[in-house]
């Protein structure tokens, strides 16, 4: 299931809410668990066992983990529940790119047999309650965090229906208070549906409009673009993504709130980054702390001399390249953020001691990059994506047509990225504090909300084009 269905919006969620309230408060938690169950069972009914048994092998572990005293006993049962976790991750998520490619190796050296490469099902949502796992873990070795004496508390901070599915990742010390005692008040009713609206409205009215210029350009043959048409498609998509993510986002934190639970915030305007550190300080934030927290520190962070800091870089991107999904383009394009990264590492002296350049050259040189990356993120394979860029760079084939539209799809194209651009770049915020400075607020953001939502519900109504992009990570 996700948000942005008429059977959430019109069934699941006023259920759960109302149901909710309505309850006893010591019923609550139990209440919300089992919503949560439900809520992962109406897409994957299958794997709710599984889901289920990892959230009762981490619970236990993790008091295990507590509970010993010496340092070799509680590492050994440290790793043994990582590695379970990891290992459940790669089995559903990685074992047919793992054998495609021993295949693939088997073939050039001469093999004449291959390995038979079964079709897995991808659990929704294993990546993200899998991190959430091995981060408990991880605090409660370090003695961070104090494992949860209740199942249903922890049960909740792993299968909450508001991030269980796409995030974001939410560290059990950031909330662990919450699962215990919460209030809900009229204002964070009010600021929760305000926020939850205005993410669907992100993710059908602006991205989902996006998306269909995007798969126009990726999903045609290479040899049939232009680059004008190439460079639209992937303008598209760059927006594309960020709304569709960051609305997902929105609508997780105001779903958090009509729950009592304050979420810490995903996104901070990245296209407005002026480096590639400053990019992964504002896109998904909390993917890119887990990353820093429990990897890049572990492995020596930058603390062992340079060339040990630019592999550490090296080996978090690949790795993140990989947590979104089962592919050389996924590879790549960590690859690529990884690679800049360093660049910037080496010649931070340099723009430190004289190299003063422009913010607005910065922010292109950023843009630069991410845009790149995110055509190996989007195309389909690996030759495809580099087929794309050569159309993007101006090698373009005698046969490719240039795209036409007609004075409305041109109007209609041209106002939609506008209003994108405008609201990527972080022209709301402004706006959104001049409102909460008048009077009457609250009736100016129901005036502005309450017409989002009628015409959000009206296009999935009409059964318009709803994909998600991170529901296959």
């Amino acid at each position: 299931m996700v948000f942005s269905s008429i059977g959430f919006l019109c069934l699941f969620f006023p259920m759960a809410f109302l149901g909710y309230h309505l309850i006893a408060s010591r019923w609550q938690n139990t209440y919300l668990a089992l919503a949560s169950i439900v809520f992962y069972a109406w897409g994957e009914p299958r794997f709710v066992i599984l889901m289920l048994l990892s959230v009762a092998l981490n619970f236990k572990c993790a008091r295990i983990i507590h509970r010993l005293k010496e340092p070799a006993p509680r590492k050994f049962w440290l790793l043994l529940s990582v590695s379970i976790n990891l290992l459940l991750l790669v089995v559903f998520k990685y074992t047919e790119f793992i054998l495609e490619n021993v295949n693939a190796l088997l073939q050039w050296q001469g093999a004449a047999a291959s390995l038979p490469v079964p079709t897995i099902a991808l659990p929704i949502g294993i990546s993200f309650y899998t991190f959430h796992a091995i981060s408990y873990l991880m605090d409660v070795y370090r003695k961070n965090a104090t494992p949860n004496d209740s199942l249903i508390e922890y049960s909740l901070y792993i299968m909450l229906f508001p991030q269980l599915v796409a995030g974001p990742i939410i560290r059990y010390k950031d909330i662990h208070a919450q699962l215990r005692s919460r209030r809900v008040t009229l204002t964070d009713v009010e600021e929760g549906l305000y926020r939850f609206v205005l993410g669907l409205s992100k993710k059908v009215l602006i991205a989902n409009p996006l998306g269909l210029i995007a798969d126009a350009g990726f999903d045609s043959p290479a040899s049939d673009l232009t680059t004008g048409a190439a460079w639209l498609s992937l303008g598209a998509y760059a927006l594309q993504i960020y709304f569709d993510f960051s609305g997902y986002s929105d609508m997780a934190i105001g779903l958090a709130r009509l729950f009592g639970f304050v979420f810490p915030e995903n996104f901070n305007y990245p296209y407005r980054a002026q480096s590639v550190q400053d990019f992964w300080r504002r896109w998904h934030i909390s993917l890119s702390t887990w990353f820093r927290d429990y990897v890049y520190i572990p492995l020596g962070g930058n603390r062992q001399g340079a060339v040990r800091t630019w592999l550490n870089l090296w080996l978090v991107f690949l790795l993140t390249g990989l947590w979104h999904g089962a592919s050389w383009n996924f590879v790549i394009w960590g690859a690529l953020h990884g690679f800049f990264l360093m660049c910037e590492k080496i010649c931070a002296p340099l723009a430190e001691s004289w190299l003063k350049l422009p913010k607005l050259l910065m922010q292109a040189y950023t843009l630069g990059v991410v845009l790149l990356a995110w055509v190996f993120f989007r195309a389909g394979t690996t030759p495809e994506a580099w087929h794309f860029v050569k159309v993007l760079a101006g090698q373009v084939s005698e046969q490719a047509v240039p795209l036409t539209y007609s004075v409305s799809q041109a109007w209609s194209i041209g106002v939609l990225f506008s209003l994108a651009l405008c609201l990527a770049m972080g022209c709301y915020p402004r706006l959104h504090r001049r409102l909460q400075s008048l009077r009457g607020a609250g009736m100016v953001r129901a005036a502005i909300a309450l017409p989002l939502l009628a015409l959000s519900m009206t296009m999935l109504a009409l059964g318009q084009y709803n994909p998600f992009i991170y529901f296959r990570f």
